[in-house]
């Protein structure tokens, strides 16, 4: 009886154990079109992140290793039954064992504290990124639960989408027209916070063509889950062609337009009611951005006066009725002109 249940115990480990490997490779396998991992670096501000986060990691191994190891030995050198194990019950010191267990983690954290001053500097989201081409200029704006995109240069928008060239560097500001929210291209760059009324920067660059995810790591409410997007490298050539797409099938980004998108909705929604087939599902191209609507996004919140929860974005009076008097995004009519740049 016993030997027939090991065996069934045996088949159903191996069956869970084929499970959770195929599971792993399924996963693997729908990961490799969308790069969402610093571990799998795909420009040089996340390939340093790689290559500090494993530094520190095999630093710590030192001091964490031996205890790993040590433990287990200690339990089965000092079993109960093991009557070959000395005891020695009045033993408290040794010089050699407390030099090793103390100046071991103290030179650790001397050349870790080193590691993290030198790679603070270095991996600074302020710091330009070197290259011999001007950086790409892009205005990011948190809302309630989707990203807007901003090209100043070019007098478009977008909503779901970041592009941008390969090779490239790409320059950001970053704030928020609600919540505090947090952003993050995991195979490009490091997180970043973005807050109402300030500005955040960080720079980020793409070695090879592809396809990154983006997302708010930072929750702000039930839409939170749904507030990706897709960061894309592609070329020179590509992106022009990309630009003039955006000018000529856009829809025109009004003062109206900006303030029904501020609207708690995720991209999905804003698609579903601005968008049109020629764009890409659940990514909306928006033109005739005006220059000015980053600055003054931050400014409203300079005034030196509370802003109404009726005029502020992500709030439940603002999210109710919006500010062009329904509750139906598709009643929405969109202006004929919007504010050319």
């Amino acid at each position: 009886m016993r030997s027939i249940i090991m065996k069934k115990y045996s088949r159903g480990t191996l069956c869970l154990l084929l499970a959770v490997s195929a599971a792993s490779l399924l996963l693997l396998t729908g990961c490799s079109e969308v790069n969402n991992s610093f571990l799998d670096p795909k420009g040089p501000i996340a390939a340093a992140q790689k290559t500090h986060f494993i530094s520190v990691t095999l630093y710590s191994m030192i001091a964490a290793g031996p205890v790993f190891i040590l433990v287990p030995f200690i339990l089965w050198r000092y079993r109960y039954k093991n009557k070959k194990a000395r005891y020695t019950p009045n033993w408290e010191f040794s010089g050699l064992l407390d030099s090793i267990m103390w100046g071991v983690p103290i030179a650790i954290i001397i050349v870790l504290s080193s590691q993290l001053w030198h790679s603070t500097k270095t991996l600074d989201p302020y710091l330009p990124i070197e290259s011999d081409v001007p950086a790409l200029q892009i205005q990011v704006v948190g809302l309630d639960w989707k990203w807007l995109f901003i090209y100043p240069e070019y007098g478009v928008a977008t909503v779901g989408e970041l592009a941008f060239p390969v090779d490239r560097p790409v320059s950001m500001v970053l704030t928020s027209d609600t919540v505090m929210q947090s952003f993050l291209i995991s195979a490009l760059a490091g997180q970043i916070y973005v807050m109402p009324g300030m500005q955040t920067k960080l720079h980020v660059k793409a070695d090879a063509p592809g396809i990154f995810e983006g997302e708010n790591t930072q929750f702000n409410g039930v839409g939170f889950p749904k507030q990706k997007f897709k960061a894309v490298a592609v070329t020179s050539k590509e992106f022009d062609q990309w630009v003039m797409k955006v000018r000529s099938e856009g829809v025109a980004l009004s003062e109206t337009t900006y303030k029904f998108i501020a609207n708690r909705s995720t991209a999905e929604e804003v698609y579903d009611a601005l968008g049109s087939s020629v764009m890409p599902e659940n990514i909306t191209y928006f033109n005739k951005v005006s220059s000015s609507l980053y600055a003054n996004i931050i400014a409203r919140y300079h005034t030196g006066r509370a802003i109404p929860l009726s005029e502020q974005p992500g709030g439940a009076l603002y999210s109710a009725k919006d500010q062009s008097g329904t509750t139906d995004p598709a009643a929405v009519k969109m202006p004929d002109e919007g504010v050319a740049p």
